[in-house]
């Protein structure tokens, strides 16, 4: 296993931040970690770093005891915090210089870490003249430097623009076919698009461990759909797996089925036989942001 946490606390005062938590991560694997504000998963990222020490239990990390090989840790995780603690003045190649030299690593290594965080256009330039997207690559590409087995991104796509966005999803990915990635954010979105399992922490406790494969096996699925006139709900029921339809505005239909298998095609089908015009058809699934209310609210 590439991080072991066994039954782990911590305690802030009279505040519990971690109530005995647990849970293994693989490698390679892109691991979401999600919880309201104040859920602990900030205090649990700074343990597995070994920024912070538990009240009790173990963390082990790349086969390290976080108790006694704190150094060792250090050597194979790559952290990036959520405020991403830059030197704006410096260049980009200065800023992972200096980075580089306190890992004591070959200037070879920024050159090929600039090549895969997509830095190359912006390297010359002072990190100040970035925009957020590539002060968040900047970031990345200082924890990547000593070429760490885990990575850990609190919240590393908070702030970026659509375009951003798409762009540091698709490096985290990438980064997750080879390294463990365990990965805090608040927005449902991007754990399906970039990960492979999600924990859910509430209250210092987790209270979901799940593949997104099987979290969505046995869940309905929702199609959204717009015809170019009304269309009475009995007319849609007759589509197979039909579980409700319902009218939500205008000629907008939302249509759930009791399958995973994606029906927008059977959906286009039915509309295409019936001289049904189709303005927009999209799948909408709620699974994880309903699991995700469910088990916080």
């Amino acid at each position: 296993m590439s991080i072991e946490v066994n039954h782990v606390s911590k305690i802030y005062g009279k505040q519990v931040a971690l109530n005995d938590v647990s849970f293994k991560i693989k490698s390679p694997e892109v691991v979401g970690f999600l919880g309201p504000n104040g859920a602990g998963k900030s205090t649990m990222m700074k343990i597995l770093t070994t920024y912070l020490e538990p009240d009790s239990g173990e963390v082990v990390v790349s086969g390290f005891s976080a108790k006694q090989n704190q150094y060792k840790i250090k050597q194979r995780v790559g952290y990036l915090s959520e405020q991403n603690p830059l030197y704006f003045e410096m260049y980009v190649r200065e800023y992972l210089s200096f980075v580089a030299k306190t890992h004591k690593i070959k200037a070879n290594r920024i050159e090929n870490v600039i090549d895969i965080t997509g830095l190359t256009p912006e390297a010359h330039k002072k990190i100040e003249q970035l925009s957020k997207g590539y002060k968040q690559r900047v970031g990345l590409a200082a924890a990547l430097l000593h070429d760490p087995d885990v990575l850990i991104l609190d919240e590393p796509t908070t702030g970026l623009d659509p375009n951003q966005l798409l762009e540091v999803r698709r490096l985290i990915k990438n980064l997750g076919k080879h390294k463990t990635v365990f990965l805090s954010t608040h927005i449902m979105q991007e754990v399906e698009a970039m990960c492979d399992r999600v924990i859910i922490i509430d209250k210092g406790k987790i209270v979901a461990d799940k593949h997104l494969a099987d979290l969505k096996k046995g869940q309905s699925q929702v199609i959204v759909v717009e015809f170019d006139y009304r269309v009475e709900d009995a007319f849609l029921l007759k589509l197979p797996n039909v579980k409700a339809v319902k009218n939500t505005f205008g000629f907008v239909y939302e249509i759930t089925f009791s399958t995973d298998v994606d029906m927008r095609p059977s959906v286009f089908d039915f509309a295409n036989s019936n001289q049904l015009k189709i303005l927009q058809l999209n799948q909408k699934n709620n699974n994880l942001e309903t699991l995700f209310r469910d088990l916080t609210s």
